[in-house]
């Protein structure tokens, strides 16, 4: 399984501006168009049609409900800096409109609380990277058409498989000679090891991670439609995703990078209906970027990493909206919880938690501040994105997503400030059985006492069945345990079902009741958890009771805020603080008062 970087690594302060060019999709929009060529020339098309693919669905309960809740705090980081160069020099200062309605901070957008969606845009275009003096590379335009012929097909996976190939030539790459190169299958190449995960396909995971070429890198799933081809032409070593799915999608993309001896790297599309994505090119465990206006070259690209970011959303600006809530008020919060008037969150995402502060050891986190970016001198830990306000029932107490209500889901992203990372050692290896999706949320098959963070109820039947009961009602022992609230020695020895049959759900999908299986019960002691994770610290004795959490309503441009829509919120911030209390079994308390 591989890992993102660890969150301890610098994140260089400095984001290089680009000479020319834009900064990052809106930029300028006077460039010379690249030349398309002949859709009817696409290599692609023969290829597909010689041997027609095998549509099937994609590996199923991968999101679930809720989506992607694994999420690196530098991403919000890079993406405010970003915006911020291309946002007008002037604004209109919303915080003058600020106010706060009972314990509800409202915030008035003024152009700086979120960011314009930028979608895909390069369909029928080419880009050159060439290198450049400054060590990095620089973007010109080139024609569109594939270079053929595509190579030998690739039998590559959803997420967890890779191709290691050899490059016929001595490849330099940011200063490297490169004679291999690993093929995953979202729309990316890597030197020196693989990247498999499923974690974000996040612009954090492009700089820290290995040396990479992301030529359309985003969630795409192979097995579920499309061809990957690679293969040495004309002087090139070229990679092909022909018609590749999206995860979960009918969307599919065609593009094609080129290694060339001279270190140049070529990217052509020749179509893309998935409109978010990360192209760029970067050395790998870097902090400099910079964003360029990859429709409108040539552009200067500076001594590292070079791209674009494209977004299919609009999307709230994590620095800016912290920052501006905490201008006006004390630095006293464990979390904010941002709710909108609009959608900024991504396709396949209900809300998100991101946590930008842990010095919790113990719990599969690693230890980070990045507190100060946003804001904070320290205190602030999480920020949850509940996004548009709408999609909640009136009452905080109906269900709204599969079989969570309301509540539950506020829960759920509350807890991911402790969880989940919980591994355990089993027979002499650190094993994630207890795990399901992105890794970040209690297995399916895992009995986690109806935990908020998913898993299930399950019932033994005996003799190998098993039932699952009523979900999303608690937080479970290994929950409570994380967040500092029960000692090791009051977590009980916990199970999960291992190689499940008689049920299409998998360790990845989302907490369902009345489901039945059957499998090998298996238990997990909390020694063998703080076998793999060591002890919690601080210990259950100096971890606190009451979490400190500020419920903000941000206002789009132009709008103001609906009495209504404020009267809703209330009702759940009024009903959150005793469900969190039992929740925990009335171990700790939610204050969400206004300081």
């Amino acid at each position: 399984m591989t890992r993102p970087a660890p969150l301890h690594v610098l994140l260089a302060a400095a984001l290089v501006l680009p000479s020319c060019g834009g900064g990052g999709g809106g930029g300028t929009t006077g460039g010379t168009p690249p030349p398309t060529g002949n859709p009817s020339d696409n290599p692609c098309t023969a290829a597909l049609a010689a041997e027609p693919e095998v549509v099937r669905a994609g590996a199923a309960g991968k999101r679930g409900a809720l989506g992607n809740d694994k999420r690196d705090p530098r991403d919000g980081i890079w993406a405010h800096r970003i915006a911020s160069l291309k946002r007008a020099t002037t604004l209109d200062d919303g915080r003058e409109r600020d106010e706060d309605v009972g314990d509800i901070a409202v915030l008035q957008d003024d152009g700086s609380l979120v960011i314009p969606a930028n979608p895909f845009d390069l369909a029928s275009r080419g880009l050159r990277f060439t290198p450049n003096a400054a060590g990095g590379y620089d973007v010109a335009s080139v024609d569109a058409t594939l270079r053929s012929p595509l190579g030998d097909r690739l039998t590559l996976g959803d997420d967890d498989a890779t191709a290691a190939l050899a490059i016929p030539f001595a490849f330099p790459f940011y200063g490297q000679a490169r004679s291999s190169v690993f093929v995953n299958s979202d729309g990316n190449v890597t030197f020196g090891e693989s990247d498999t995960a499923s974690t974000e396909r996040s612009l954090s995971r492009v700089l820290t991670g290995p040396p990479r070429v992301a030529a359309f890198f985003a969630d795409l799933d192979p097995t579920a439609g499309g061809r990957v081809f690679a293969g040495a032409a004309g002087g090139a070593f070229s990679v092909t995703w022909c018609s590749v799915r999206g995860f979960d999608s009918p969307s599919t993309v065609t593009t094609q990078l080129s290694l060339l001896p001279d270190g140049a790297v070529e990217v052509r599309f020749a179509t893309a209906s998935l409109d978010a994505a990360i192209t760029a090119l970067s050395p790998g465990a870097t902090g400099v970027f910079t964003p360029v206006d990859l429709r409108n070259p040539p552009a200067a690209g500076g001594p590292s990493a070079v791209g674009e970011r494209f977004a299919a959303n609009a999307e709230l600006d994590l620095v800016s909206a912290s920052r501006r809530f905490l201008a006006s008020h004390a630095d006293d919060y464990d979390q904010i919880a941002f709710w909108t008037d609009q959608r900024v969150v991504e396709q396949g995402t209900f809300a998100f938690q991101t946590t930008i502060h842990n010095d919790i050891q113990g719990i599969g986190d690693d230890v980070y501040n990045f507190s100060d970016q946003f804001g904070s001198g320290g205190e602030l830990e999480g920020l949850m994105v509940m996004d548009d306000l709408r999609k909640y029932p009136e009452d905080p107490n109906a269900r709204t997503v599969g079989e969570d209500t309301a509540l539950a889901l506020v829960a759920h992203e509350t807890g991911h400030r402790w969880g989940v990372g919980t591994l355990f050692r089993d027979g002499g290896q650190d094993s994630d059985l207890l795990l399901g999706r992105q890794s970040a949320h209690w297995s399916f098959f895992f009995d986690s006492d109806a935990s908020v963070l998913e898993g299930n109820e399950i019932e033994d039947l005996g003799g190998g069945s098993f039932r699952t009961a009523t979900p999303s009602l608690r937080y479970g022992p290994l929950d409570l345990y994380n967040m500092g609230l029960i000692g090791p020695n009051e977590v009980p020895t916990v199970f999960f079902v291992d190689n499940p049959t008689g049920t299409s759900s998998t360790r990845e999908s989302s907490p369902r009741s009345n489901v039945s299986f059957r499998g090998t019960r298996r238990a997990v002691t909390i020694d063998q958890i703080l076998q793999a994770l060591g002890n919690r610290v601080p210990d259950v004795n100096r971890s606190p009771r009451e979490h400190r959490q500020a419920f903000v309503y941000v206002v789009g441009v132009g709008r103001t805020a609906d009495p209504a829509a404020l009267a809703k919120l209330e009702r759940m911030r009024a009903a959150w603080e005793p469900y969190f209390a039992t929740a925990t079994g009335g171990r700790m308390t939610v204050d969400t008062s206004l300081r």
